[in-house]
């Protein structure tokens, strides 16, 4: 006899719905209720989940005839992110195969994350709210539940993923204004709304999300750079067309907005003889150590880093920044001393020691210390208060830079 598919999955909600309840993540009655009714499996029917095969990050696919019904729907009841895309391609589901080092593009968010972000929106009954980043819908679907579909409003750029979204939304029974373009250029049309939330990374705030949300309206969003994400932020609009708030936490990370994706390539590595040594107490794990990493791509928000052998055979670690070709190249001097070799017209390192000394000295406070400014002309990253140390976010207007 055929697995009773409903019954199945209505009972993985409520388990998974009960778990992020008794582990404290899940707090509001009215989003309860939202995840106990929409059906995640709907929204994943086809997916990719990452192995533990050794080497280059390998993908396998899951499907019902794949895996069998009862394992797909465990999976998609998991409190698991779900790989729907890669590299911008769509997936040909009729001979699915393991995918071995591509990048994920679009994914079903792992459902602590979702409740957190949607939790942290604040929202009450009656609100407006435009969503950037479709997705597979899931989300959309939720907000639907919460409000009503006339009431959200949701913007994907891959025409491919809205398609699906659309089909699946459907399906459901959801009917939210659906927008295929630009999600960093927002929507006008729907304007203004109480609250704008995105589920993609962004290097800076699109200023039109604030001047498309209402005076008192918040935006929630993820803030990252190419070497990290920086947390997850919620900003007030005032009167005058400012966002300002605070991180919320520097745990949440999401795929970068395609539009601010790094460039392909990481630039021009230096040769053994360009620019100036010297001495530095720090080494390469200051560039993902908790908090310190955090510091760093506030400091150097246009580079990227790697490590690989010189020809000679010395571990060397490569910071490059591709919007200056200024870079900073990391050797090991013997017991945990290192030397530092940088050139270009940014030296990356003494702006990294800089604001690691500003932070330090201040306390070495958690992410949830600093706070974000966003107005038209700029915007800036906070320690304290708005009128303390702060650095500049990599914005159109403005080049990228260190602390000031």
């Amino acid at each position: 006899m055929a697995p009773d598919v409903a019954t199945i999955a209505t009972k993985l909600r409520h388990q998974l719905t009960a778990q992020l309840v008794g582990d404290g993540r899940l707090h509001s009655s009215a989003w309860r209720a939202a995840l106990e009714a929409v059906p995640r499996h709907e929204f994943v029917l086809c997916f990719y989940r990452e192995t533990d095969a050794p080497g280059l990050t390998t993908w396998a696919p899951v499907t019902a005839d794949l895996v069998g019904v009862e394992e797909w729907l465990r999976q998609a009841y998991s409190d698991n992110t779900l790989v729907t895309q890669f590299d911008g391609q769509e997936i040909d589901w009729s001979d699915p195969k393991p995918i071995i080092g591509a990048h994920p593009t679009s994914s079903s968010t792992l459902p602590t994350l979702v409740v957190h972000m949607l939790e942290e929106l604040q929202l009450s009954d009656g609100m407006t709210v435009m969503e950037i980043g479709t997705g597979t819908g899931y989300s959309a679907a939720l907000m639907c539940h919460r409000l009503s579909p006339d009431r959200v409003t949701s913007i994907e750029t891959d025409p491919d993923v809205a398609a699906r979204a659309r089909d699946t939304l459907n399906r459901c029974g959801y009917a939210p204004r659906l927008i295929i373009g630009d999600g960093l250029a927002g929507d006008p049309g729907g304007a203004p709304y109480d609250r704008t939330i995105a589920t993609c990374g962004v290097r800076h705030v699109p200023y039109r999300w604030v001047q498309q949300t209402r005076p008192g309206g918040l935006i929630l969003t993820t803030l990252r750079g190419w070497m990290r994400s920086l947390g997850l932020v919620r900003l007030t609009i005032d009167r005058d067309g400012r966002a300002e708030g605070r991180f919320i936490d520097s745990g949440p990370s999401f795929m970068i907005a395609r539009q601010q994706d790094a460039p392909a390539s990481l630039g021009m590595i230096p040769s053994p003889d360009d620019g100036a040594s010297r001495s530095t107490p720090f080494g390469p794990d200051v560039l993902t150590a908790a908090y310190y990493g955090f510091v760093a791509q506030l400091a150097m928000p246009g580079a990227r880093f790697f490590s690989m052998p010189a020809d000679d055979g010395t571990p060397c670690t490569y910071v490059l920044d591709g919007t200056n070709e200024s870079f900073a190249v990391l050797t090991p001097k013997g017991d945990d001393a290192w030397a530092v070799r940088q050139g270009g017209p940014v030296a990356l390192w003494d702006v990294l020691e800089n604001s690691l000394d500003t932070w330090r000295t201040a306390g070495s406070p958690k992410p949830t210390e600093f706070g974000v400014t966003v107005t038209e002309e700029s915007q800036r990253v906070w320690l304290g208060a708005p009128h303390g140390p702060s650095w500049r976010l990599p914005t159109p207007a403005e080049a990228a830079g260190g602390s000031a």
